[in-house]
């Protein structure tokens, strides 16, 4: 179980010396306790200790780093069950299957959707993130020849390995042996085959209790059991699956793994959950997607990957790994919308995320360009900044003073959003010599709105 801050305080030095950052051993602890600060901030605690504490304070789902480089993704290191209670860490990856039964001008197209699927969004750039590449000839060659394909195609998309054949693994993951791949297939009948792969090309270790690969699993007892099996051969980084693929078990083994980690602190189960959510109707396949998203899968395995199905899966994603004490936010300052010239309009609006993409866009599609300016309102939209204080007569007139957009344009006319109509007369009283226009309530009005201004 975790330890308290008055439990790890009592094995720290006690020499309140400052080092950590903190002014007493005490405040260092309890900070420790509530994983704020990092047990390597302390220089002067043992080696023997540090570790005791490291893993007393480390988080109930295993960090674990899935491929190299730029696309590299970060999995694991959940600490809550709900969302409200603090926040999801870690975004899950999705993967696109790829069977090594496909031809090659196939595998080359399905290469070409995952390295084309990235799309912006609220100022993110949101992708399919790996490719699995499954053994469904069952031959090693075939396998093989898939993965030297995807090595030279895709070089820095992280991979995963499917096959329940070692012989096959160890062929296939050669090519991605520098890269920090996942090999999953790891049964109680070839453990040690698998293990030992594993270790010897530095792979992430995929397992599933069931002796029947890719079949219904043997429950979350006998799980349990194989990975401190599997832990004893020397594997430290493990993805695990219980084995279900109906949406009803996949909902309750995700839940109780992440329960037995989160509440339990339960070591066998503190891991990344994979899912394969693989239907042959795409938008059943969609909703399968859902749960894992929602409920705690780190990994989500889809057979296609239709540009209306990606938009859905990331929007989700991106939603429910939002930190939601913290709004979503951009930076305040003057934005160009197109190339604005000296005598094109001047907007304004919140620095809420949603808001200002919603807003620029439309912007952008009325083809005028314009200047917009995006206020800190501590990522609040519109009205509920107004609501708080924060989008104020005073604060837009401060604002607008010290941005220096005065020396970017001729004219002193400043267009505010329709919903605070109401702070027109207010703004004009602060800001001497500039004329407010009221401009649309909704974001979707700005492009009719500056074709009738330009006309």
């Amino acid at each position: 179980m975790a330890l308290t801050g008055v439990e790890i305080f009592k094995l720290l030095p006690k020499t309140n010396c400052k080092k950590c950052g903190y002014p007493t051993c005490l405040a260092f602890a309890m900070k420790l306790a509530q994983g704020q600060v990092s047990i390597d901030s302390c220089p002067d605690i043992p080696e023997d200790i540090k570790q005791k504490l490291a893993e007393a304070s480390a988080p109930p789902v295993k960090p674990i780093i899935f491929g190299v480089g730029d696309k590299a993704v970060k999995m694991g290191e959940e600490t809550v069950l709900f969302r409200h209670d603090k926040r999801f860490v870690n975004p899950c990856v999705f993967a696109l299957e790829i069977k090594d039964t496909l031809s090659e001008a196939d595998i080359n197209s399905k290469i070409e959707e995952v390295i084309n699927s990235e799309i912006e969004r609220v100022g993110q750039r949101l992708r399919i993130d790996a490719i699995a590449l499954t053994n469904d000839s069952n031959n090693v060659s075939k396998l093989n020849a898939a993965a030297k394909l995807i090595a030279t195609k895709a070089p820095d998309v992280p991979i995963i390995i499917c096959t329940g054949n070692p012989e096959a693994a160890e062929i296939a993951v050669k090519q991605f042996a520098d890269k920090k791949p996942i090999l999953y297939g790891a049964n109680p009948e070839n453990a040690e085959s698998m293990a030992s792969i594993a270790k010897n090309y530095k792979a992430i270790l995929g397992v599933v209790a069931s002796s029947a690969f890719g079949g219904s699993g043997g429950g979350l007892d006998e799980l349990s059991a194989f990975i401190e099996r599997i832990k004893s051969l020397g594997i430290v980084d493990i993805v695990i699956d219980s084995g279900a693929r109906k949406a009803k078990d996949i909902l309750r083994d995700n839940t109780l793994i992440r329960r037995a980690a989160v509440k339990k602190n339960f070591k066998p189960l503190g891991y990344p959950i994979i899912t394969f959510a693989q239907r042959g109707d795409s938008l059943i396949e969609s909703i399968i997607a859902t749960i894992g998203v929602a409920k705690y899968s780190s990994i989500i395995v889809l057979s296609s990957i239709e540009k209306w199905k990606n938009l859905a899966l990331f929007t989700l994603r991106q939603n429910i790994y939002t930190d939601p004490q913290v709004p979503m936010q951009v930076e305040q300052k003057i934005y160009k919308i197109g190339e604005p010239k000296p005598d094109s309009p001047l907007f304004i609006t919140t620095n809420f995320s949603l808001t200002y993409f919603i807003v620029s866009g439309e912007i952008e599609n009325s083809k005028v360009p314009s200047y917009l300016a995006v206020m800190d309102c501590e990522g609040l939209s519109v009205l509920t900044a107004w609501a708080a204080g924060k989008f104020t007569a005073a604060k837009i007139a401060q604002f607008i003073k010290e941005s220096g957009i005065e020396n970017n344009i001729k004219h002193r006319e400043l267009i505010i959003p329709g919903y605070v109509a109401i702070l027109s007369g207010a703004i004009e009283d602060k800001l001497e010599g500039w004329k407010i226009t009221v401009g649309p309530r909704e974001a979707n009005g700005i492009p009719a709105f500056l074709r009738s201004k330009t006309t």
